[in-house]
């Protein structure tokens, strides 16, 4: 082989290996929520954090919520067919509150997907007639 078939060689399975490293941007909720700060962060700083939210409420004059979601799902349950059996893709939230544009109120919460399919299921409440 000539050094410069082999040169090609080397630098497209790097190009390849490097490019299985590349994934598109992630938002993480939890640590994307701790660096608002109650009481100092204003609306740009939120929409810099965390980006544009995925639903807004106006409460009242001169008060929003912002609501922000994040499903999260490992690889052993992305896998068809099978991945159910691992367990249940993660569910985190954000609830911002701006008070003439400022933050007021910041809360995060997570949970499991599943954490209220019990409520689904009356019939135990079902009376007899």
């Amino acid at each position: 082989m000539s050094p410069m078939f082999r040169c090609c060689m080397v630098f497209t399975a790097a190009v390849l290996i490097l490019s299985g490293c590349y994934s598109h941007p992630v938002r993480n909720l939890a640590s994307d929520a701790a660096l608002v700060k109650v009481g100092q962060s204003t609306r740009d700083d939120v929409l810099s954090f965390l980006g544009e939210p995925d639903d807004q409420q106006t409460v009242a004059k001169g008060v929003e919520k912002w609501l922000y979601r994040e499903k999260t799902t490992t690889t052993l349950e992305k896998a068809p067919v099978v991945g159910k059996y691992f367990g249940t893709p993660g569910v985190g939230r954000v609830v911002v509150t701006l008070k003439d544009d400022r933050v007021t109120d910041c809360t995060y919460d997570a949970h499991d997907d599943d954490d209220t399919d019990w409520a689904k299921d009356f019939s135990w409440q079902e009376k007899e007639k």
